[in-house]
Protein backbone atom coordinates (compact mmCIF):
# COMPACT_ATOMS: atom_id res chain seq x y z
CA UNK A 1 0.00 0.00 0.00
CA UNK A 2 1.38 3.24 -0.73
CA UNK A 3 1.41 5.83 1.94
CA UNK A 4 1.14 9.53 1.07
CA UNK A 5 4.43 12.17 1.38
CA UNK A 6 4.72 13.22 4.65
CA UNK A 7 3.70 17.09 3.41
CA UNK A 8 0.31 15.53 2.14
CA UNK A 9 -0.43 13.65 5.18
CA UNK A 10 -3.07 15.21 7.35
CA UNK A 11 -2.68 15.97 11.18
CA UNK A 12 -2.43 13.25 13.38
CA UNK A 13 -5.35 14.60 15.04
CA UNK A 14 -7.07 13.06 12.13
CA UNK A 15 -6.12 9.90 12.54
CA UNK A 16 -7.59 10.51 16.30
CA UNK A 17 -10.68 11.53 14.86
CA UNK A 18 -10.99 8.60 13.02
CA UNK A 19 -10.17 6.43 15.83
CA UNK A 20 -12.88 8.06 18.40
CA UNK A 21 -15.73 7.57 15.70
CA UNK A 22 -14.96 3.79 15.42
CA UNK A 23 -14.39 3.75 19.38
CA UNK A 24 -17.94 5.07 19.37
CA UNK A 25 -19.39 2.90 16.40
CA UNK A 26 -18.23 0.05 18.54
CA UNK A 27 -19.88 1.12 22.01
CA UNK A 28 -22.93 1.54 19.68
CA UNK A 29 -23.06 -2.08 18.89
CA UNK A 30 -22.14 -3.27 21.99
CA UNK A 31 -25.42 -1.42 23.33
CA UNK A 32 -27.65 -3.05 21.02
CA UNK A 33 -26.46 -6.72 21.80
CA UNK A 34 -26.64 -5.70 25.25
CA UNK A 35 -29.93 -4.91 25.01
CA UNK A 36 -30.84 -7.63 22.35
CA UNK A 37 -29.93 -10.17 24.66
CA UNK A 38 -32.11 -8.57 27.80
CA UNK A 39 -34.93 -8.46 25.64
CA UNK A 40 -34.57 -11.88 25.16
CA UNK A 41 -33.81 -12.83 28.65
CA UNK A 42 -36.70 -10.48 29.67
CA UNK A 43 -39.32 -12.36 27.26
CA UNK A 44 -38.28 -15.66 28.99
CA UNK A 45 -38.62 -14.32 32.41
CA UNK A 46 -41.95 -13.27 31.64
CA UNK A 47 -42.80 -16.47 30.28
CA UNK A 48 -41.51 -18.62 33.89
CA UNK A 49 -43.44 -16.29 35.72
CA UNK A 50 -46.26 -16.84 33.69
CA UNK A 51 -45.85 -20.59 33.78
CA UNK A 52 -45.76 -20.71 37.98
CA UNK A 53 -48.77 -19.31 38.40
CA UNK A 54 -50.42 -21.11 35.70
CA UNK A 55 -48.48 -24.88 36.54
CA UNK A 56 -47.68 -25.13 33.34
CA UNK A 57 -44.46 -25.43 31.65
CA UNK A 58 -42.82 -22.22 29.57
CA UNK A 59 -42.95 -22.11 26.17
CA UNK A 60 -39.81 -21.81 24.16
CA UNK A 61 -39.21 -19.03 21.55
CA UNK A 62 -41.79 -16.28 21.51
CA UNK A 63 -41.51 -12.50 20.13
CA UNK A 64 -39.65 -11.73 22.89
CA UNK A 65 -36.77 -13.72 21.59
CA UNK A 66 -36.72 -12.93 18.39
CA UNK A 67 -36.63 -9.32 18.53
CA UNK A 68 -33.60 -10.03 21.42
CA UNK A 69 -31.46 -12.21 18.57
CA UNK A 70 -32.47 -9.38 15.65
CA UNK A 71 -30.81 -6.55 17.92
CA UNK A 72 -27.59 -9.10 18.72
CA UNK A 73 -26.80 -9.88 14.95
CA UNK A 74 -28.02 -6.19 14.05
CA UNK A 75 -25.08 -5.28 16.73
CA UNK A 76 -22.42 -7.19 15.25
CA UNK A 77 -23.45 -5.79 11.79
CA UNK A 78 -22.59 -2.35 13.40
CA UNK A 79 -19.42 -3.71 14.75
CA UNK A 80 -18.01 -5.32 11.67
CA UNK A 81 -19.35 -2.69 9.55
CA UNK A 82 -17.37 -0.26 11.54
CA UNK A 83 -14.16 -1.62 11.52
CA UNK A 84 -14.49 -2.35 7.61
CA UNK A 85 -15.71 1.83 7.45
CA UNK A 86 -12.40 2.45 9.50
CA UNK A 87 -9.78 0.89 7.83
CA UNK A 88 -11.42 2.29 4.60
CA UNK A 89 -10.51 5.92 5.67
CA UNK A 90 -7.29 5.27 7.15
CA UNK A 91 -6.66 4.06 3.51
CA UNK A 92 -7.76 7.04 2.19
CA UNK A 93 -6.43 9.15 4.78
CA UNK A 94 -3.09 7.24 4.36
CA UNK A 95 -3.13 7.98 0.45
CA UNK A 96 -3.53 11.56 1.40
CA UNK A 97 -7.21 11.24 0.21
CA UNK A 98 -10.21 13.31 2.03
CA UNK A 99 -12.78 10.85 3.87
CA UNK A 100 -16.03 11.35 1.61
CA UNK A 101 -18.90 10.08 3.63
CA UNK A 102 -21.22 8.76 1.09
CA UNK A 103 -25.13 8.20 1.14
CA UNK A 104 -25.77 4.97 2.52
CA UNK A 105 -22.98 5.32 6.25
CA UNK A 106 -23.46 2.84 8.26
CA UNK A 107 -25.56 5.75 10.60
CA UNK A 108 -27.76 5.67 7.97
CA UNK A 109 -28.13 2.45 7.95
CA UNK A 110 -28.31 1.55 11.29
CA UNK A 111 -30.95 4.25 11.72
CA UNK A 112 -33.27 2.35 8.82
CA UNK A 113 -32.69 -0.73 10.30
CA UNK A 114 -33.65 0.15 13.97
CA UNK A 115 -36.59 1.80 12.41
CA UNK A 116 -37.90 -1.41 10.48
CA UNK A 117 -37.36 -2.87 13.86
CA UNK A 118 -39.66 -0.48 16.01
CA UNK A 119 -42.20 -0.61 12.71
CA UNK A 120 -42.21 -4.37 13.63
CA UNK A 121 -42.28 -3.58 17.57
CA UNK A 122 -45.02 -1.11 17.42
CA UNK A 123 -47.45 -3.32 14.84
CA UNK A 124 -47.47 -6.56 17.31
CA UNK A 125 -47.82 -4.41 20.57
CA UNK A 126 -50.85 -2.86 18.59
CA UNK A 127 -52.21 -6.29 17.34
CA UNK A 128 -51.40 -8.12 20.30
CA UNK A 129 -53.62 -6.89 22.97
Amino acid sequence: MATAPESVRPDPRVYFAAERTLLAWIRTGLAMMGFGFVVARFGLFLRATAALQTGEPPRSGGFSHWVGVTLVVLGVVVDVGAAVAHRRALARLDRGQPIRPGAGTLGVLVALMLAALGVVLASYLVWSE
